[in-house]
């Protein structure tokens, strides 16, 4: 369910779901774009820790860790959620009242078709600048064009057929 204080979007890749949930969840790096940071130095690595309780972070070539949420729930290879903490100036906010949820989940179109749906919800936790928020995951940007990018690295390193 979209409203708006949620932003949906999907993509469709042709890799068997397994594939596709580890070049979402443990690979993640291979397709995070290097722009899409909140520290002060060049981002090095993003990291998404695939258990529950995992936390999803930046670590930049400083040697400094920033973080963007946690894993709320991991069920490979069918669903993984994360809390957002970053405010509407894109800053961490470690106050788990004030963070929105992206939920991500996949479906077996076929043997090698993959559905990805990606839910960024609960977006008015975020306060008075919550509007900004989903106006920066919603814009071009944003999820669409960050999934865009993960569909290129699925399709690239999905198995032969």
């Amino acid at each position: 369910m979209t409203s708006t204080t949620s932003v949906t979007k999907v993509v469709t890749v042709n890799a068997p779901i397994q594939h596709v949930f580890d070049v979402f969840t443990r690979r993640f790096d291979s397709w995070w774009p290097r722009n899409h940071k909140i520290g002060k130095a060049d981002l090095q690595v993003a990291v998404m820790e695939t258990h529950e309780g995992g936390r999803w972070y930046e670590r930049d070539v400083d040697g400094s860790e920033c973080e963007w949420g946690r894993v709320l729930a991991y069920t490979p290879p069918a669903r993984i959620a994360l809390s957002w903490h970053l405010d509407g100036n894109w800053q961490y906010d470690p106050d788990p009242a004030h963070a929105s949820r992206v939920e991500v989940a996949f479906y077996v179109e076929a043997p090698t078709r993959t559905r990805v749906e990606l839910t960024h919800s609960n977006l008015d936790r975020h306060g008075k600048d919550w509007e900004k928020v989903r106006d920066g995951v919603s814009s071009p940007g944003g999820w669409a064009s960050l999934l865009e990018d993960f569909a290129k690295v699925v399709q690239q390193t999905a198995p032969a057929a």
